[in-house]
């Protein structure tokens, strides 16, 4: 039995725990020297021991199948380091990870190597690491027809270089990119701005939908770092999560802000089959955020006309991976059973042991037609696949 058990399911959000040397050997010769070292990088420590153990135990589970045995057993536990968990770093044992899960498709994006390469302020640099990792992605996805390679397009290199990071990531075998959230400079022209339609129209054309993630914000701050001055320690979850009660409280900020900009400056209506995946933003806010579009549209109707509402748009070309945990029955009561979707976060901490039987236990009142839309049928339709 598989994880999946009875039901067909689309995993929206999966991960990498990749190895020190995941950029470097894939990088070409003229962009491997531009490439800084995972090591270096302080958003998201890398520990030495942790990668160490890593490749240990690898080894060990390959020549011994008692000790994979052991492996499968534990498939989903996610007390274990990132690094030891089965397909976190190798693309063979991944396939193999995705028959124990008995998953459809895995969207796959980066972890450690994101951060290894975004966060620079020579764009020379950001360039070559956001080129050498889609490739790196599209390497890696290439054994199994189920995973699906999500790399990273910075868009604050400019629409010129972000388009053509695009058409080479396609070619190297990625599905689609993460792009960010937030322009960092304030000077800087909006990612809505006309002169990223050669952008958009990319993702429209190659008819894929192009994917938020939280990590990916522009270093986007919705807490007033004042608001540390407390007295108290601060609380952390792990992984790529924010920090302090605040940080998951405001965790989907940037995606609605950054989306809400996306229809009010016309980007969704100038591109007809533009469509996106917002993950790890958690899903609660939707309901609210959907009211609060339409308000704001029709508050300044006599200077702006919409084709349709803005939550139609919403409803028609977005869909949003909540957290496990999150009362995801309450959430389909208040915006409907079609704009949902399931993701494990494998294998990362914060995706649960369970995450199927953590989305179920608020999932009570649901039907069938419902639960079988959230596993399966709304990821197939934001990916053009067949329905069934």
């Amino acid at each position: 039995m598989t994880y999946a058990g009875h039901r067909r399911i689309i995993d929206a959000d999966s991960h990498l725990i990749e190895l020190d040397d995941f950029l470097a050997n894939a990088a070409s010769d003229i962009d491997k020297p531009l490439i800084p070292s995972m090591l270096d990088q302080t958003e998201l420590p890398v520990r030495q021991e942790g990668l160490d153990r890593g490749r240990e135990l690898f080894a060990k589970r390959q020549m011994n199948p008692d000790i994979m045995a052991k492996f499968e057993a534990s498939l989903m536990d996610n007390k274990n380091s990132g690094w030891n968990r089965l397909g976190a770093f190798d693309p063979a044992e991944r396939s193999h990870t995705m028959n124990l899960f008995g998953f459809d498709y895995q969207l796959v994006l980066p972890t450690f190597s994101f951060h290894q390469v975004a966060h620079g302020n020579d764009p020379t640099v950001m360039e070559a690491g956001a080129r050498t990792l889609n490739k790196a992605f599209g390497e890696f996805c290439q054994v199994d027809k189920r995973l699906k390679a999500i790399g990273y397009v910075p868009l604050c290199l400019g629409p010129e270089v972000a388009a053509d990071l695009i058409k080479q990531g396609l070619a190297d075998g990625c599905y689609s990119f993460m792009v960010d959230t937030n322009e960092p400079n304030e000077g800087a022209r909006s990612f809505t701005h006309a002169d990223f339609d050669c952008v958009w129209k990319l993702f429209a054309d190659a008819n894929v939908p192009f994917i938020n993630h939280v990590a990916v914000n522009g270093h986007y701050k919705a807490v007033s770092p004042s608001f540390k001055n407390n007295g108290k320690s601060l609380l952390e979850l792990g992984g790529d999560a924010p920090a302090g009660e605040l940080g998951l409280l405001t965790i989907g900020n940037s995606v609605q802000i950054f989306l809400s900009a996306m229809i009010f400056d016309g980007v969704f209506e100038r591109h007809p089959n533009l469509r996106c995946i917002s993950m790890e933003h958690a899903a609660s806010w939707l309901p609210s955020w959907l009211q609060t579009l339409d308000f704001t549209a029709s508050s300044f109707k006599r200077h702006r006309k919409f084709s349709e509402k803005p939550s139609e748009t919403v409803r028609n070309r977005i869909k949003v991976a909540p957290f496990a945990g999150e009362n995801i029955g309450w959430i389909i009561d208040q915006v409907g059973p079609d704009m949902l979707v399931f993701a494990s976060d494998y294998p990362h901490p914060e995706g649960t042991a369970d995450p199927i039987a953590k989305f179920e236990a608020t999932m009570t009142q649901c039907d069938e037609a419902t639960m079988d839309a959230f596993y399966y049928g709304n990821m197939a339709k934001i990916m053009d696949l067949p329905a069934g």
